[in-house]
């Protein structure tokens, strides 16, 4: 008798209210966006003041037009990631 005395005990013990869920607080915190990443890609180059041949001119062009979509590209999508446009 006494065990079922001390077990009553321990199970008065024992709440079944529920209790208060933890508390999580969810703020968004944003990086703050470098002056040099707002800066846009530098324009290309000028060309040498002289005819150039036409292998140098197709290369120099698609090369330095490639490289500057490219640039601005990863510029742009990187302001974006971190200060989306409306």
């Amino acid at each position: 008798m006494a065990i079922v005395g001390a077990l009553a005990v321990a199970v008065c013990g024992c709440s079944t209210s529920p209790a208060d869920g933890p508390t999580v607080l969810v703020q968004e915190t944003r990086p703050t966006l470098p002056a040099s990443a707002r800066q846009p890609c530098a324009a290309p180059v000028p060309l040498p003041d002289r005819d150039l041949t036409e292998s140098e001119t197709a290369r120099a062009w698609g090369a330095d037009r490639a490289e500057l979509r490219n640039c601005e590209g990863r510029r742009r999508a990187a302001v974006d990631a971190i200060e989306p446009q409306p």
